[in-house]
């Protein structure tokens, strides 16, 4: 019985926390989630730490949930000194660093952001640059991303570059998914749900059902993805 009641115990704890997890990170926005400082990093470490330790604390756990409040209030306070403070910004979420630029590969900077020439190599190639002549800059950012900037005369050619001006493309919309009609979508593109099952019949489908996906681009074109069986 006193299993039974640790094991309740643990459950509505470890729901707490989740809770509290899911809350907190939206508090501190999606920064936590994708592009994340060094300060972003260490807090997010720190904030899983504690709600793990929440899930199983049994007899205290407003003291884990206390320092996981703490440390999101911690998290936005530096957020908002950041984007008031250009000397915060620059010591809590750091300067890009110049590694390339003219031909020229900079060792001190290399040397500040951890690098060593591999490493920047590896980066270049993940980035398709196997050509350092094709670069004319490589800029490490402060999230351990390093940004591109190819010479003028190895960047893919622009419409402009060709004289031409062709027509905005635009978001595509979903108008049916899993079968199923979103008529909120619909309404704010100011469409009908009779142009899209013309579309669909024209198509060869019989009604959404059969329809697994199907995308408005903007314009007059319904891009459909049927319903597949399951693969065996």
């Amino acid at each position: 019985m006193e299993i039974l009641q640790d094991m309740g115990g643990t459950v509505l704890t470890t729901l707490l926390s989740i809770a509290a997890l899911f809350l907190l990170t939206k508090l501190m926005g999606a920064k936590q989630v994708s592009q994340m400082t060094m300060f972003d990093y260490v807090t997010g470490i720190t904030i899983g730490s504690a709600a793990a330790e929440l899930a199983t604390e049994l007899e205290n756990p407003h003291k884990p949930l206390t320092a996981l409040v703490v440390y999101a209030l911690a998290a936005v306070a530096i957020s908002l000194l950041t984007s008031k403070s250009l000397k915060a910004r620059a010591a809590l979420t750091g300067k890009p660093l110049v590694l390339l630029e003219n031909g020229v590969i900079y060792r001190e900077n290399l040397k500040k952001a951890k690098l060593d020439l591999n490493e920047f190599l590896t980066y270049c190639r993940a980035g398709g640059w196997f050509d350092l002549n094709q670069l004319q800059a490589a800029v490490f950012e402060h999230n351990g991303t390093v940004s591109f900037l190819p010479r003028e005369t190895e960047r893919p050619a622009t419409p402009a570059d060709l004289h031409q001006n062709p027509k905005q493309s635009q978001v595509q919309t979903p108008f049916i998914m899993d079968g199923q009609l979103l008529r909120g979508n619909l309404r704010q593109a100011g469409k009908e749900e009779a142009w899209v099952q013309r579309e669909l019949l024209r198509q060869g489908y019989r009604d959404q059902g059969e329809v697994f996906l199907a995308l408005w681009d903007g314009r007059e074109t319904l891009t459909v993805f049927p319903q597949t069986p399951a693969k065996r």
